[in-house]
């Protein structure tokens, strides 16, 4: 999809560093040993693959993965993370963690939409095939040494998109103003310095950020 090789790698690197980030979260220990519980690992999960999925989707081989799969997948994510914030007992909590899921409600979202938009007919400049994001009915498939380059033609898919990628930049620029925030106080003393949870959360909000910016960008080159 990306045809600038250097722009190809640095929103690999986006990509695949939170991947692995939340992958290693998944896999770590029980809460007995100060690790996520079923619901983290579950939403460490899901980060993992949406971001696999946003690496594989700049390169080239990445365009022949099905894209009707991922609608269903990221939209059931989406459902999930906005489920898990609702079924909190008490409605302040409920209120709270539904406004903290919200951005991850979004992110996923936008990744079904993403997908879906590549299988709408017409949306795309090019050519049409099947259900493969290779042969996308309207994808242009172009550039030289098998690069890909997709671009909207269509009014409202590209005002969608633009939305969507101004979402995704304030996401990316709350989320590393926290990772900052974090860092920060992580290495304060005193009355000042605060609980563990916190000082362990920078570095997944800079992923957070790390991924939301590279799905911003994406989205820019689609309009």
């Amino acid at each position: 999809m990306i045809a600038a090789t250097g722009l190809r790698w640095v929103l690999t690197l986006l990509f695949v560093v939170p991947a692995l980030s939340a992958v290693w979260r998944t896999g770590a220990p029980g809460r007995a040993g100060g690790g996520p519980g079923a619901v983290e690992r579950v939403a460490h999960l899901l980060h993992a693959v949406m971001a696999t999925a946003m690496a594989a989707m700049v390169w080239p081989w990445g365009m022949t993965l099905p894209a009707g799969p991922q609608v269903a997948l990221f939209t059931l994510g989406a459902v999930w993370f906005a489920g898990v914030a609702l079924a909190r007992p008490a409605p302040a909590s409920r209120t709270h963690a539904l406004r903290g899921a919200l951005p991850h409600v979004v992110m996923m979202g936008a990744m079904a939409w993403m997908a879906a938009a590549m299988v709408s007919s017409g949306s795309m400049a090019g050519h049409g095939g099947s259900h493969d994001m290779a042969d996308m009915p309207g994808m242009d498939m172009s550039g030289g040494s098998g690069t890909v380059t997709m671009t909207l033609t269509d009014t409202g898919p590209r005002l969608t998109a633009g939305l969507l990628a101004g979402v995704l930049l304030v996401l990316a620029l709350r989320w590393l103003a926290r990772s900052f925030d974090a860092a920060r106080l992580a290495d304060a003393t005193g009355p000042r310095r605060p609980a563990a949870p916190v000082e362990r959360d920078a570095f997944g909000l800079a992923c957070h950020s790390a991924m939301a910016l590279g799905m911003a960008v994406t989205f820019v080159l689609l309009v």
